[in-house]
């Protein structure tokens, strides 16, 4: 799983990256993750407000920083378990 924690790291950037380290840890779970902090590079995502998180492409939070607990529903939801 790969996963992109993207923004220019902002304080909320910081906490929904460290909100998807918590997740991972409680689900057991193994990712890369990649801060994306790059304008240029955040632009050729798609991403048009940060904070956001992508996981295997595949944006699923964007413009908010996502609690532990909703961020654990979104990884059990991508990984089918």
């Amino acid at each position: 799983m790969n996963i992109k924690i993207i923004g220019t790291g902002c304080p909320d950037c910081t906490r929904l990256h460290d909100n998807t380290v918590a997740a991972l840890e409680q689900l057991g779970m193994d990712a890369e993750i990649e801060k994306i902090g790059d304008l240029m590079e955040i632009v050729k995502l798609g991403v048009l407000s940060a904070p956001s998180l992508m996981v295997d492409g595949k944006l699923l939070v964007s413009g908010k920083v996502a609690s532990q607990k909703e961020i654990v529903k979104l990884l059990k939801k991508e990984s089918g378990r």
